[in-house]
């Protein structure tokens, strides 16, 4: 069954599951004739012998007193995306590149942007034919849009540049001259419409931000996993403690833990402390933070998909061509900022919480191996969850608070959205090791509390992992088991997102 474009808004778990579900689009009748109406105003404007407007018939940047003859309009529009197209560093993954390529037509079907349906419909017949562009990670300050991402997203269009097709990366005509599309000549308008917009750092943020509110939960349960493992008190979560500083984290924080642990076997052994650590007890507080900073994240990257991102900015029914900033970044930048803190505070006290279960305290042997010292069990997984901890404080440094003067000072203030994202990108992927090494952590610890049982939502999440993973009775090759625990994770992590 298609999905059809037909103006109704759109939020970040539609958009991921859109994604994941492999649907092809199709514009509704009514967006492509508002898409019409707003090219034909534009053609109208645009025929007055008198008529100068920025990208248009100018040029672009610190150029934008330049006017353009009309018999160079369209060939305009070419050198833009070509010269445009300057990405360097790591190529971008194919389902990020996807969702980029379905943002920028979920934006340009707003009919705000002065293009032809023609482009519109192009771009969805290179997305239903999965030919999919291939992009990379640098070129963007995430001001005057993700430019030079953008232009790698458009040259399919002009049949040069690479793609992604039945898993491989091919050249853009290979490709379609195998599915019989042909290439697109750019109108006047739409070379820029096309690069304006921040359609990279939207992508990067909306599957950051999908795969986080799923990662939070996952992260509760794994916690309460190794605070059975550490036979720790309950009482921490009890509802009446968080009801007087209601944060609404907080409050499903220590609901799910309560949950988790209040039919556990192991409530019945004796207390072995009169406090937990911090990284057990505070665990509402922290978790319930990264939580709101996640749906803060959420409410900016919902407005962002349902925005048009481009400049100037076309209003046939009021009249009006405007040229402003909505292709500045800035909302994105500081949410993705933020992104990566709350991720990497969950990552920090899940690698404590290894360290504690490792510790031999509590009655558990140190490093979690019945022969510590011929064995090490656990120990160089900790080490390996701190350099993890470590890198993604250094991915921390706010990029939003950068900025460096482009185009001979036209564009003087950036937002570095683009590099925020990327790093908050790593910094998910880097969260997802660390719940893995925590998983594995706390399945060995609770190992060593039989035949006590922990409760059925705990020991389900602890025989899915045995399906995968042996318990460690003596050292083995460590990195093969972290990697299908981080696999398990990654399976939970979409499995979660509805």
């Amino acid at each position: 069954m298609d999905f059809i474009i037909d103006g109704s808004g759109l939020n970040i778990n539609e958009l991921y599951l859109l994604l994941k579900s492999g649907r092809k689009l199709l514009l509704s009748k009514d967006i492509r004739n508002r898409i019409q109406d707003n090219r034909h105003y534009l053609e109208s404007k645009i025929d007055d012998p008198g008529a100068v407007i920025y990208g248009i018939n100018t040029g672009f940047g610190s150029l934008c007193n330049v006017k353009i003859s009309d018999a160079n309009l369209e060939k305009l529009q070419e050198n833009l995306v070509l010269s445009h197209a300057c990405g360097m560093g790591e190529i971008v993954p194919e389902d990020i590149c996807r969702l980029i390529l379905l943002l920028k037509i979920i934006n340009l079907s707003h009919g705000n942007s002065g293009v032809r349906p023609e482009l519109v419909e192009k771009l969805i017949e290179l997305y239903n034919a999965d030919i999919i562009p291939v992009i990379y990670q640098m070129g963007s300050l995430g001001a005057s849009g993700d430019l030079a991402p953008l232009a790698h997203l458009s040259l399919p269009l002009l049949g040069v540049g690479k793609v992604y097709i039945d898993d491989e990366i091919t050249d853009s005509g290979s490709a379609l001259a195998q599915k019989k599309i042909s290439h697109l000549t750019l109108k006047s308008k739409e070379g820029l419409a096309l690069l304006n917009g921040t359609q990279f750092s939207l992508a990067y943020a909306s599957v950051i931000v999908a795969e986080a509110k799923s990662i939070f939960h996952l992260a509760n349960k794994i916690a309460a996993l190794s605070m059975d493992a550490f036979v720790c008190d309950i009482s921490p979560f009890d509802r009446l403690l968080h009801e007087i500083r209601p944060h609404k984290g907080q409050l499903m924080t220590a609901k799910e833990i309560y949950g988790y642990l209040a039919d556990s076997d192991i409530r019945n052994l004796q207390k072995l402390s009169i406090q937990d650590p911090y990284s057990f007890r505070c665990v509402p507080q922290v978790h319930g933070a990264s939580y709101q900073a996640i749906l803060h994240a959420e409410e900016v990257v919902n407005t962002e998909i349902n925005s048009v991102t481009d400049n100037p900015n076309v209003f046939h029914e009021e009249d009006k061509i405007l040229s402003g900033g909505n292709f500045h970044a800035q909302p994105l930048a500081l949410v993705l900022d933020y992104l990566a803190i709350a991720m990497a505070e969950l990552g920090s006290i899940s690698e404590r919480r290894v360290y504690q279960l490792i510790n031999g305290d509590r009655g558990l042997p140190a490093f979690l191996t019945k022969y510590p010292g011929l064995d090490s069990g656990f120990m160089i997984a900790q080490y390996t969850a701190a350099s993890i901890v470590s890198q993604n404080k250094q991915y921390c440094t706010p990029a939003s608070i950068d900025s460096i003067v482009s185009s001979k000072g036209q564009e003087d203030h950036v937002s570095m959205a683009a590099n925020a994202a990327t790093k908050a990108y790593r910094v998910l992927q880097n969260l997802k090791s660390l719940l893995a090494i925590e998983l594995m952590t706390a399945g060995q610890a609770l190992e060593f509390r039989r035949p006590v049982k922990s409760s059925e939502a705990l020991e389900d999440i602890f025989a899915a992992l045995r399906q995968k993973i042996e318990f460690l009775e003596e050292d083995r090759l460590m990195h093969d088991d972290l990697k299908k625990s981080e696999k398990l994770i990654n399976e939970w992590v979409v499995g979660g997102i509805v």
